[in-house]
């Protein structure tokens, strides 16, 4: 597999760089991060970047295989130091992403969002082809555009998505605590980009570090998708194809 060496010292240099080793202060710290703590400094939590550096392999190898396997992944930031970090780094994936808000049911009631989405993807094709301008009223068409904008801004960054994803990259999983909720309702493996004050217990695949400090989402962001898209140039979709009968010699 793709994957650095864990006790690669290149990269924990480079955690270091970008303050990855940050965590909160000891009044915020979850119990579950205690054993990836290296000790705590002027009250700040300090995580033990080998550790970091282990978890990050670990998940780098798991979203490669996803790649290598045609997997689709969903990636989820919805908080404002985070949100344009993670739209860049799935439109890099060229992947789904869900930036703005996460709607409740998401992905347990996915039946529901499909037909948002297919909604979403009428309006915008009748209003490439000039089909809103010629069956609406002016008063009509601004209503119309409301409920666009709305819907562009709750699921503009899922319309490609046909099904449940099989794997989501969470930054910050105590923020979008609904959505890990989701995906562990539904079995859906989660790598999640998780501080201090995180209960990882139900993340699949936690990675720890700094998840405020943008430059420390930006590093682990651009080491999955690198990951990814390694394993997505690797991927051979399976051909379905008739089988003939070999004649006999």
């Amino acid at each position: 597999m793709n994957t650095e060496n864990s006790h690669n010292p290149s990269l924990i240099d480079r955690l270091f760089a970008v303050g990855a080793h940050f965590g909160f202060t000891k009044s915020r710290r979850h119990p579950t991060t205690a054993p990836y703590l290296y000790g705590n400094k002027q009250g700040t939590d300090i995580f033990d970047l080998e550790k970091t550096s282990e978890l990050l392999a670990t998940a780098k190898a798991i979203i490669e295989e996803a790649g290598k396997n045609g997997k689709k992944v969903l990636f989820v930031g919805t908080k404002e130091e985070a949100s344009q970090l993670v739209r860049k780094a799935a439109e890099e994936a060229e992947s789904s992403y869900v930036v703005n808000r996460w709607i409740g049911g998401m992905l347990t009631n996915f039946g529901e969002i499909k037909k948002r989405i297919q909604r979403l993807i009428d309006l915008n094709t009748q209003g490439a082809s000039g089909e809103l301008e010629r069956k609406y009223t002016k008063k009509e068409r601004v209503v119309i555009g409301r409920e666009l904008e709305k819907l562009t801004f709750n699921f503009g960054g899922i319309q490609t998505l046909d099904r449940a994803p099989q794997l989501m990259v969470v930054v910050d999983p105590r923020h979008d605590a609904i959505a890990v909720q989701e995906a562990t309702h539904l079995k859906i493996p989660v790598i999640g980009i998780a501080s201090s004050d995180t209960n990882i217990a139900h993340i699949t695949h936690p990675v720890l570090v700094n998840d405020a400090l943008q430059a420390s989402i930006r590093f682990i962001l651009d080491e999955l998708v690198a990951a990814y898209r390694a394993g997505k140039a690797a991927y051979v979709p399976v051909k379905h194809t008739d089988r003939k009968a070999v004649p006999q010699k």
